[in-house]
């Protein structure tokens, strides 16, 4: 029988009493990949015959063999369990030189185990890095959080380091070895891992948390399932709203469905439909380069041109997909079609100029909402939409909100099941309208599973959302209280210096750990402190490649703004707030920058969306946030001191620790 756990476990006196071919045949035993290739098999055989010769005069402790990290679809080539220490073996056979990929690389699979894996919250973590080659360099031993930084080793000295760290360490509390190996694993993936594991066949309860006290995944997923059975079994039209807090993971609920349910041989098609072009580039991207990979190690060939078009066929924007069924009377392929913040769905005002201007239709006669239901409508006999709906979180001019899908459904599909959660009666979600009249005249069905209630995209605490929430709603007690409660879990920091920030954020990021700068799109005086809000970007590249980059967000050179980072997170970020959203002796002022000055924003509609910015700004870390607030000068009208120093006094107020300069 398989174990897909790892591919090899033994005592170490068992490994060392087997023959190298009798191990080397368990391993290939285990490994499900379509093709061993000959280069991995030799690999195996000459780690093996390594670590036998390493290991030979140890007495105790147990070894493991490509021992799997589910949440980065990885292996750790070699584990060893002795005198209660966990080291982790990174091979790279033939390699002359130590690698700084190879040192992130292994790195992150500490940082996983630690973060990840119960039986590893506690333990002495030491990952190394082995260059069979490559010459001996000394053993310094620096420790952070558990976790000792990367060991240089190579072929002939292995043992060496693990009896100098376990003699440096040598009151490590003992554990059950076996119990570690079997570990409970509760991975948080960000959204780009969580649509490359989805794609690559794994399903929403692999790559998720199952913490007692959280509102899991699975149960949201399981209630959308029952719904769709059951309109396609009465041949109903339903319309499911899925509400949560921010980065309660209402995105990668919807990938889940939408693979879940594309089963052509059920006439299941779904599709993901989203309005955020910078989402779904990113997605897009990473599920491409991930096809290109996998495909690769397969020891087959996939053109990243080929594995984009896959991409762009699962994942869509909405407003291409919207287009294709203009002007005619086609049937949509899919039976269930998700759109991922529905909230962002244009109104009537807005397509219309658009169809008007782009297209060269007059008198377009839906808001966007109303479309796209109208073309769903058009199956005969079954139909399910599920609209992923954000809180608060509309930015942009022309979004509907949620009110607009209820008057399209209202206006024209009244025989639609309606399918809700109680908290869409929330003010954030109504948008001042009362909520007798958001659902009049509806076939109105409320279903508590359809909300997520616990944030999974900051996995050290679900009250982020709540915290900011108390900022923005300038509920100064409500603040404290939550501050105190995360400070020690998720790390805030408030500077008046951007340098410091920087440092802080690199000094808490180790491996490939994803950290960068955010500000609002109206942050125009941040140009004095060389942050370009204007600066086009590829917010792929921003995203998604390495710290060897200079495109990358690991650079702390290029900003993104709420647009481009909405749905989207890091692992930690600096949040850099200007006079655009400020502090004064009456609570927060709106302005925008034109020209020379800044003006008062009067539009309650643009304050909205000005103050949804800043709360999309401060839910996108996964970790902790340095929050940089400009010192200003009264020299400079536009950046004057008092349009920086009260927000950071009531920053200061709720107790976040300050960075000094």
């Amino acid at each position: 029988m398989r174990n897909l756990r790892r591919y090899y476990s033994a005592p170490i006196q068992e490994f060392l009493e087997q023959s190298s071919k009798e191990i080397l045949g368990i391993i290939h035993s285990n490994d499900i990949s379509a093709e061993i290739k000959i280069q991995q098999s030799n690999t195996w055989e000459t780690e093996i015959e390594i670590l036998r010769e390493q290991l030979v005069k140890f007495t105790e402790g147990r070894i493991i063999f490509e021992y799997t990290i589910p949440r980065m679809g990885k292996r750790v080539d070699v584990v060893i369990l002795y005198k209660s220490i966990v080291f982790l073996l990174e091979f790279k056979c033939g390699d002359t030189e130590y690698r700084q990929s190879t040192y992130d690389q292994v790195y992150d699979y500490a940082l996983d185990l630690r973060n990840f894996q119960k039986e590893s919250h506690n333990k002495l973590l030491v990952p190394m890095m082995i260059s069979t080659y490559a010459p001996d360099v000394s053993c310094i031993i620096k420790e952070r959080e558990r976790i000792v930084e990367p060991i240089k080793c190579n072929a002939h000295n292995i043992a060496v380091a693990i009896n100098f760290i376990a003699k440096q360490y040598n009151n490590e509390v003992f554990f059950n070895y076996l119990a570690w190996e079997n570990s409970e694993y509760l991975p948080t993936p960000t959204i780009v891992e969580a649509a490359q594991a989805l794609y690559r066949g794994h399903n929403v309860h692999d790559i998720t948390r199952s913490d007692a006290g959280a509102e899991n995944l699975s149960v949201t997923a399981n209630e959308i399932n029952e719904i769709i059975e059951y309109s396609k079994a009465k041949k109903r039209k339903s319309i499911c709203f899925v509400t949560g807090v921010p980065g309660a993971g209402k995105t990668l609920a919807g990938l889940n469905i939408a693979i879940q349910r594309s089963n052509a041989e059920k006439g299941e098609h779904a599709i993901f439909l989203s309005g955020n072009y910078p989402l779904v580039t990113v997605l897009q991207e990473a599920l491409a380069r991930d096809k290109v990979e996998q495909e690769k190690q397969l020891g087959k060939r996939i053109t990243k041109a080929d594995a984009l078009r896959s991409a762009v066929a699962f994942i869509q924007i909405i407003h291409k997909y919207r287009d294709s069924f203009v002007g005619n009377e086609d049937i949509p392929p899919e039976r269930v079609a998700i759109f991922d913040e529905a909230q962002r769905a244009w109104t009537h005002k807005m397509i219309g100029n658009f169809m008007l201007t782009k297209k060269g239709i007059p008198n377009f006669a839906y808001s966007e909402p109303e479309f796209l239901i109208s073309t769903m409508d058009r199956h005969r006999d079954w139909a399910v939409i599920i609209c992923l709906v954000g809180g608060g979180q509309e930015i942009n001019t022309g979004e509907a909100g949620l009110p607009e899908w209820f008057e399209s459904l209202r206006r024209g599909f009244s025989n639609w099941d309606v399918y809700i959660t109680p908290q869409l009666n929330d003010y954030e979600y109504r948008r001042g309208k009362s909520w007798a009249s958001i659902v009049s005249g509806l076939q109105v069905y409320e279903r508590k599973k359809l909300h997520l209630a616990t944030s999974v995209r900051s996995f050290r605490t679900p009250d982020i959302a709540a915290f900011v929430k108390a900022i923005l709603d300038m509920d100064t007690p409500a603040a404290k209280i939550l501050y105190e409660k995360i400070k020690d879990k998720y790390p805030i920091v408030i500077t008046r210096d951007l340098h410091k920030a920087k440092e802080w954020v690199l000094d808490h990021c180790q491996g490939t750990t994803r950290y960068g700068i955010l500000a609002s799109s109206g942050a125009l005086r941040l140009k004095a402190e060389g942050i370009f809000v204007k600066n086009e970007i590829l917010v792929a590249n921003w995203f998604l490649n390495g710290k060897d980059d200079v495109r990358a967000s690991y650079y702390l050179e290029d900003v993104v703004t709420e647009f481009d980072i909405q749905g989207l997170e890091l692992d930690y970020s600096i949040v850099a707030w200007d006079a655009d959203f400020r502090f004064d002796d009456n609570g927060w002022t709106y302005n925008s920058f034109v020209g020379n000055r800044w003006n008062k924003v009067q539009s309650e509609e643009k304050r909205l969306y000005l103050k949804n910015a800043y709360r999309v700004l401060l839910t996108r870390a996964r970790q902790g946030m340095a929050i940089f607030i400009p010192q200003g000068s009264d020299l400079d009208h536009t950046r004057k001191t008092e349009y920086y120093d009260k927000t950071y006094g009531f920053l200061k107020t709720i107790g976040i620790e300050e960075l000094l300069l």
